[in-house]
């Protein structure tokens, strides 16, 4: 068993944490809030006061970190990774955030010696709990082979996509493509019931079609129960790094635009305090006028 770090330990972080405790390796945490890393150290953590701190107690590092600016702070700021004057000189990375900020960090720190892995986790809270994500790794594959038996406690699957930076594309891609699915059904959905077909019959058609898949499943099983979950949605802000570079690459995606601009539309009028099928169900009562109606 290993000694490892993981650095933010929010809601995603602290699921995926405790699976590394639960395969029995010793781990050292860091979160900026305090509080959220009690629920780790109950279970045996041990809460280090810096990412420095943690690197130096460690093999490895690992993160989950909420945006752009906390991995370079993690990586590079006061206290960060590179400080560390011994342990880990291997960070692996599943913050949702953009490729270029990856790149920049992995700049600043392969002068003192650290090898980095970026990664990208797909599912929410409860798979990260139940150790069933999908992990997708991007950078050295040698590093990525050595690192794997760590990383697996707390996947499903998990799947190497080349070259450093690029789980952070994949992460934004799934995402684009998820918010276009979501809307796109949504708006079948709404578009059927005016005309007379409930949404628990477009849920039985799609089952008995070649559209049918685990998401579409489970987005359908969403709407017709009605049980949204309140929750803060990561998609739009991957959806907008997945069409700032898609902007520096000079690639049109106006399915993803628009579905982006949909999510803008339900923060506008405070009705995205759900995840996406949830959004989008609300968005679409709205600009169909059924939501004025229901008031």
């Amino acid at each position: 068993m290993a000694n490892l770090g993981f650095i933010g330990t929010g809601g995603m972080g602290s699921g995926m944490a405790g699976n590394l405790l639960k395969a029995g390796h010793h781990l050292f945490v860091n979160d900026l809030r305090r509080e959220v890393a009690r629920g780790l150290e109950s279970q045996g953590a041990e809460f280090k006061d810096s990412p420095r701190s943690v690197a130096e107690a460690s093999e490895i590092v690992l993160s989950m970190l909420p945006y752009n600016e906390a991995v370079e702070q993690v990586g590079l700021g006061a206290g960060g990774l590179h400080e560390a004057a011994r342990g880990a000189k291997v960070w692996i990375d599943f913050s949702s955030i953009d490729k270029k900020t990856i790149l920049r960090v992995n700049d600043g720190l392969k002068n003192k010696g650290w090898r980095l892995l970026d990664g990208s986790a797909g599912g929410v809270e409860e798979q990260a709990a139940a150790g069933t994500l999908s992990l997708w790794l991007s950078g050295p594959k040698d590093l990525y082979e050595r690192s794997l038996p760590l990383v697996q406690p707390m996947a499903k699957n998990v799947m190497h996509v080349g070259e450093l930076g690029n789980a952070k594309l994949v992460k934004n891609a799934m995402a684009m493509f998820a918010a276009i699915q979501h809307m796109g059904l949504v708006e079948i959905a709404t578009w059927l019931q005016k005309g007379g077909v409930s949404e628990a019959t477009f849920q039985a058609v799609l089952k008995n079609s070649q559209s049918r898949s685990e998401g579409i499943d489970r987005m359908c099983e969403t709407l017709v129960s009605r049980k949204f979950k309140p929750r803060k949605s990561w998609m739009p802000k991957d959806v907008g790094f997945g069409l700032d570079m898609a902007r520096e690459m000079q690639v049109p995606m106006p399915f993803s635009a628009l579905a982006y601009q949909m999510f803008g539309i339900a923060q506008a009028n405070g009705l995205d305090g759900y995840e996406a099928t949830g959004i989008a169900h609300n968005v679409y009562q709205l600009i169909s006028g059924e939501m004025k109606k229901g008031m």
